[in-house]
Formats: structure tokens, C-alpha cells, sequence
């Protein structure tokens, strides 16, 4: 069955992982970001070349204008299935230790954007749906100098929690998914900040980071889409109020 889903930040990174493999799970996806070359760039990866999808431009932290903009989508799909609340930010944000106050932006992004994404959907979602939001492993633990995404991470899983709850009448499933090291220009960015704090070369810091990871490798986004796929089907049902984490063992509860 063909399901209708929307997938912000679905431009780069593991949301263009995310969408392109259920485009070819053979669903129509919409995916949702701010940079319109980007979004184009991402349909042209899908199957027949994106056909029969969409690129929506739209900003998670802007709460109006994301809701039209996910009404625009509804109007053109007739109605939503699937909901993937992806779009994020990362870096670090000083509080105890030195660093920039990224406080607001990046719990903007990336808790308050959750939120906005699943208000603007709801109207929209089908009984028996779908909601699926991306946390992160440190959303399970926390690291020195990431206070803002420690915790807007950690709140993603607590929403979660509840909407899960607040859904379950309508037998709409809510999950999170907390992935680890995943090869996008995010982790990119923090391996090189972790090689200058480390005074390393960039190789040596990707080897120490993965020397934490129990496979001892790198995950690709289209992993991570293929958990958001199994999430969206039938099999998965029964599935809610869970964080799952896929980081390749770093973390095992």
C-alpha cells in the first residue's frame, strides 16, 4: 500500500536518507526544507526521478508558515500517512564550560521544530498513522559542551512518550528513532570540531569515534530510513512510545 508521507529536512543528511528510501518503498513522500536546491537536488535520487513527489520549502521553527506549508502538501497528497519530524541541528553550546550560547537555536530547531511539525500534521494524519521523530543517541546520554543538544534530544524522546499516549485512541503510532554516527555533513562537522579539540588530524579523530561504536563503522542515512520504513508498515503496528536506538551498539537500552 502506498502510503503519503512527509519528511522534514528531508533535503540533506539522513532525511534525504530517510525519503528516498520510502520513495523506494514505492510511498509518495513530500519532503520539506529550507533550501530549494537542495530539496530539488534530493528528488532527482528517487526512483523515475521523484515523480509523483514533492519538494515543499518551509521552516520547522517557524510555526505559521510551517503550517501552511504542511497544509499544502496535505492538499496536494489528500491527506498525510506518515509524519517524520527530522529536521535538526547540531554543534556545540557553552554553559559550565566556554562556548557559543546556541541555546535558543538549537532547541528551536530541533525540539520546538519537532513539535511545530507534529501540531501542523495532526489535522492532516490519517487514523492508524504514523509519527516518527529523530533524536539522537544524546538523547540516551550526555556530552560535555552540548547542553542545548544534549537536551533538546533528550526532549524529543519525551515527547514522544506522551503524544504516543495522547494518539493511541486513534491508533496513530509515535515513535523516536536515536541514531549514532551517521555519514552526513553534521557528523562531518563534528568529527572535525572533535579533531581540534583532540589536536588530531580529522582521520584520526573519525577512528577514535568509531573505536566507541561496537561494529566499528560509520552508518549510512539509508539505514536509518530503512528503520523509519519498517516503522510505517503494517508489521510495526504495535510499535509506540519508544526510542530506538540505531548507533551500531554505542548505545544498548
Amino acid at each position: 500500500m502506498s502510503l503519503r508521507c512527509l519528511v522534514t529536512g528531508g533535503g540533506s543528511g539522513i532525511g534525504a536518507g530517510i525519503a528516498r528510501v520510502l520513495a523506494t518503498s514505492g510511498h509518495r513522500v513530500a519532503i520539506l526544507g529550507r533550501r530549494r536546491d537542495a530539496l530539488a537536488e534530493t528528488l532527482t535520487t528517487f526512483p523515475e526521478g521523484g515523480r509523483g513527489c514533492l519538494a515543499m520549502v518551509g521552516d520547522v521553527t517557524k510555526k505559521k508558515s510551517l503550517a501552511t506549508a504542511v497544509a499544502k502538501v496535505a492538499q496536494r497528497f489528500g491527506g498525510l500517512d506518515v509524519v517524520v519530524a527530522n529536521a535538526g541541528i547540531g554543534g556545540p553550546n557553552g554553559c559550565a564550560v566556554p562556548g557559543p550560547d546556541r541555546w535558543d537555536e538549537i532547541v528551536r530547531t530541533n525540539l520546538d521544530g519537532v513539535y511545530f511539525t507534529t501540531l501542523a500534521a495532526l489535522p492532516h494524519l490519517q487514523d492508524g498513522g504514523r509519527v516518527v521523530a529523530i533524536s539522537s543517541v544524546l538523547g540516551r546520554f550526555g556530552v560535555p559542551g552540548y547542553t542545548a543538544y544534549c537536551a533538546s534530544k533528550h526532549g524529543v524522546v519525551g515527547f514522544v512518550k506522551a503524544l504516543a499516549l495522547e494518539l493511541a485512541p486513534r491508533r496513530i503510532t509515535v515513535n523516536a528513532i536515536c541514531p549514532g554516527w551517521v555519514e552526513t555533513d553534521m557528523a562531518a562537522a563534528g568529527l572535525r570540531l572533535l579533531a581540534e579539540v583532540q589536536k588530531v588530524d580529522f582521520k584520526k579523530a573519525k577512528q577514535g569515534a568509531m573505536a566507541a561504536v561496537p561494529i566499528g563503522r560509520i552508518l549510512q542515512p539509508d539505514e536509518i530510513g530503512a528503520t523509519v520504513a519498517w516503522l510505517c508498515s503494517p508489521g510495526a503496528a504495535g510499535m509506540t512510545g519508544q526510542a530506538i536506538s540505531h548507533c551500531g551498539g554505542q548505545v544498548m537500552w
